[in-house]
């Protein structure tokens, strides 16, 4: 059975945490942990607190954790803050502080039948 964890409404551009869910997607949770915790990206902050919520969320439902695998990780964008930056002569720019949802799913994996 899958568990998901959605952290919606992170403080990051989905631009920049696309490339840190590449790198964990298909890895078994402890590795992805371990991968996590080695990358310097900002974003692999918000993903490891997601990964680690889906594994909670297993664990609550008394669920194996020791051999479950991400099976699904996506990002999608979130609502857009607008903000303006004033400029020179009286001017104004916008600013777009960007958010995104970040989607976990884990599941153990199924089991190989022998016949």
């Amino acid at each position: 059975m899958p568990y998901t964890n959605i952290h919606r409404g992170a403080r990051i551009s989905p631009t920049k945490v696309r490339p840190v869910i590449d790198l964990i997607r298909g890895m078994q949770i402890d590795l992805a942990l371990i991968q996590l915790e080695l990358s310097k990206k900002r974003a692999a902050v918000f993903v490891r607190s997601a990964i680690e919520a889906a594994r909670a969320n297993a664990d609550q439902a008394e669920a194996d954790t020791r051999n479950l695998r991400i099976t699904d990780a996506r990002v999608d964008s979130g609502p857009t803050i607008k903000r303006w930056q004033p400029k020179d002569r009286g001017r104004a720019h916008p600013i777009h502080k960007r958010t995104c949802h970040i989607t976990i799913t884990v599941d153990a994996p199924p089991l190989a039948v022998s016949q």
